[in-house]
């Protein structure tokens, strides 16, 4: 069954390759970017739902190159904490639309930041809005976020390294992440069943992940929720800890996003620990190891694309879900594609 939801998961290889592409055009903006890099005290990363997401993974990757960047949601910036941003913030304002009430908001608020904007096409109010608008290319969607967020990250990379002064990303990398993408939708039907056997006939489940692999797991459990209306959350890994382990037990589903080196041997121990409680345990890492638990291999590329290949999995399970329901995975049925109204 090839629905709009499906054709969208299938399309994401292609939407990160096109994505890289973009940005060869952009090059003007991304120099103008690094300008205001440079005399900026303080860089922001704001945005909603999967654009919130994408901002947890860059911030990532900022902090390990030496640049404590803050994340926070447009809608708590514009409400709260817009008196704290000055002309020397830099603002990296995430949009899949451009047109979310809350970006929008943004833009009327009188911000005194340096705003740079990544949208998918550049015809929206938050790009008009810019010091410099990027166009992330992703291309027409329908359903929940899957090609939109996988485009996100090549731009994103883009961004860093204008900010870092690391330049602009290696064409390469896209062409690795994509062909990650590739092989892990190499076989939709088996990784729907090996995600639908994990799930099992539970109502909800609980996502954890750290660094850049926090943005997979956030998005996954968006996701899940928008395509099929199955309960699942997304906790820090380490938080998971503090409290919600007592939630391990025989009726709780749990997977593990551990595509970050630095933390692999920790999220494995976790995942082994949670499993020993009867939970049903599943561990998303780059190839197959031998675990204890069982495990999807998701491969290797640059830290700040995994996100978009990390998540597919859980994607994959959402359109499952929503078919055996009998829902239509790609249609909205109580909110919409876009979110005009808070």
């Amino acid at each position: 069954m090839h629905d709009i939801f499906l054709n969208e998961i299938l399309g994401q290889p292609a939407a990160i390759e096109r994505s890289a592409r973009a940005l060869e055009s952009q090059r003007p903006q991304l120099v103008r970017l690094a300008a205001l890099a440079s005399g900026a005290r303080h860089v922001l990363l704001t945005g909603m739902g999967a654009s919130h997401d994408a901002c947890l993974a860059a911030a990532s990757v900022l902090g390990s190159a030496g640049i404590l960047a803050t994340t926070v949601n447009t809608a708590e910036l514009v409400h709260f904490r817009l008196p704290a941003l000055s002309e020397d913030t830099l603002v990296v304002a995430i949009s899949q639309s451009g047109r979310s009430a809350e970006l929008v908001r943004l833009t009327r608020s009188g911000i005194r930041a340096r705003l740079v904007t990544i949208t998918n096409g550049v015809d929206n109010p938050l790009a008009a809005a810019a010091n410099v608008a990027l166009d992330t290319a992703a291309g027409p969607e329908l359903g929940p976020s899957t090609m939109t967020f996988a485009a996100t990250f090549p731009t994103l990379g883009a961004v860093v390294g204008a900010i870092t002064g690391a330049g602009s990303q290696d064409p390469a990398a896209a062409r690795v992440a994509a062909d990650a993408a590739r092989r892990v939708l190499d076989r939709p039907d088996e990784l729907a069943a090996t995600m639908a056997g994990w799930a099992g006939d539970r109502q909800g489940a609980v996502l954890v992940g750290r660094g850049t692999a926090r943005a997979a797991a956030d998005l996954g459990a968006l996701v899940l929720k928008e395509a099929a209306g199955f309960a699942a959350e997304c906790l820090d890994a380490a938080e998971f800890r503090h409290g919600p382990l007592e939630l391990a037990g025989p009726g709780l589903a749990v997977a593990v996003v551990a595509t970050e080196p630095e933390t692999f041997a920790l999220d494995v121990a976790l995942a082994r620990e949670v499993a020993s409680h009867g939970a049903a345990v599943l561990l998303l890492a780059g190839e197959p190891v031998e675990a204890g638990v069982s495990v999807v291999p998701v491969g290797t590329a640059d830290r700040l694309l995994m996100p978009g290949v990390a998540a597919i999995p859980f994607q994959v399970l959402a359109w499952r879900l929503a078919v055996a329901q009998g829902r239509d995975p790609g249609r909205f049925t109580v909110g919409n594609k876009i979110t005009t109204r808070e």
